[in-house]
């Protein structure tokens, strides 16, 4: 599978000539029942598929899954670990345009994000708003876990 790749660090100045650029990969995460459990407790989602090893052996899975919120919340670290941008004042998570659970994550599986910025637009009060295309892998798996696009702004 294609290496990760190092964090592209912008100045605000040059981030709308990143419209149209491939960030590449994270590192790969492990997702553990630990987590998963510390999720459903945060989220009140005590479902036995996510929580219940045991019975999780005999559901649709054969193992317990992640929630896809949870999957999709690891954007957020991915995002860092893939962009960032010096020379401003504030730095938004602005939402979600598109959302897809195309395949669960298993527990112990390992996850990593692919981003590409597809648009960069000048918002008002000195910011700009990107657009980036996200899909979250599962090691050894065809279907990725997610596929979003996901929205950030830059205030400088």
């Amino acid at each position: 599978m294609t290496e990760t790749t190092a964090q592209t660090v912008v100045p605000f100045e040059d981030v709308k000539a990143s419209a149209g650029t491939d960030l590449g990969y994270t590192e790969w995460r492990e997702v553990t029942q630990e987590m998963i459990n510390t999720f459903a407790d945060a989220t009140d989602d005590q479902q036995w598929i996510h929580v219940d090893p045991e019975r999780a052996k005999d559901g649709p899975f054969g193992a317990p899954i992640a929630h896809g919120f949870l999957t999709l919340s690891l954007i957020i670290p991915f995002w860092s670990e893939l962009f960032d941008v010096t020379g401003v004042k504030t730095k938004v998570n602005y939402g979600l345009d598109k959302v897809r659970f195309t395949n669960p994550v298993k527990v112990g599986s390992r996850i990593r994000m692919k981003g590409s910025i597809a648009d960069v637009q000048e918002v008002k009060g000195n910011g700009l708003h990107l657009v980036t295309d996200a899909v979250i892998e599962i090691e050894g798996e065809e279907r990725p876990a997610v596929v979003a696009t996901f929205l950030s702004r830059f205030y400088a």
